[in-house]
């Protein structure tokens, strides 16, 4: 589940999707790559699924992508009354300091100019597998980040 929250980001722009394209990218010295040099914006825009194909691969990227209001994310109970074991609550605490420290990482690390391979030349920062459990904030919506306490979809 925690994959499916940061497709939007990538899939959400159609020329992201080349599943889609209905023609390739044309190679050097064919007519198609004649038509490119031309006209590259139109050759673009031919490539381009139709616009209903389009929308409904936009539709589903985003319900796939967003997380509900109810959201329990690795490292977070929906209720403190899960369980009355000390030793298991310490361990627990444990793990979501663990998690935190990984937030806190990933962080620092999309930050760091000397990292450029953590953001691209679209400076997206990397939040793939962001734990977010320091997120109380109970709100949905595209964040692309988040790992769900349970299968989510």
């Amino acid at each position: 589940a925690a994959v499916n929250f940061g497709q939007y980001g990538y899939a959400g722009f159609p020329a992201n999707r080349p599943t889609h394209c209905r023609r390739f990218v044309p190679e050097e010295g064919t007519a198609g790559y004649a038509e490119f040099v031309r006209d590259p914006d139109g050759y673009f825009l031919a490539m381009l699924p139709d616009r209903f194909t389009s929308t409904l691969g936009l539709a589903l990227i985003e319900v796939l992508s967003r997380h509900t209001s109810e959201e329990v994310y690795l490292g977070q109970r929906a209720s403190q009354e899960w369980t009355d074991d000390g030793e298991v609550r310490r361990l627990f605490a444990g793990f979501r300091e663990d998690l935190l420290e990984a937030e806190r990482k990933i962080t620092t690390r999309n930050a760091s100019d000397g990292l450029k391979n953590r953001r691209g030349p679209a400076r997206i920062p990397y939040t793939l597998l962001f734990p977010d459990t320091s997120n109380l904030s109970g709100e949905g919506g595209i964040t692309g980040k988040g790992i769900p306490n349970s299968v989510s979809i």
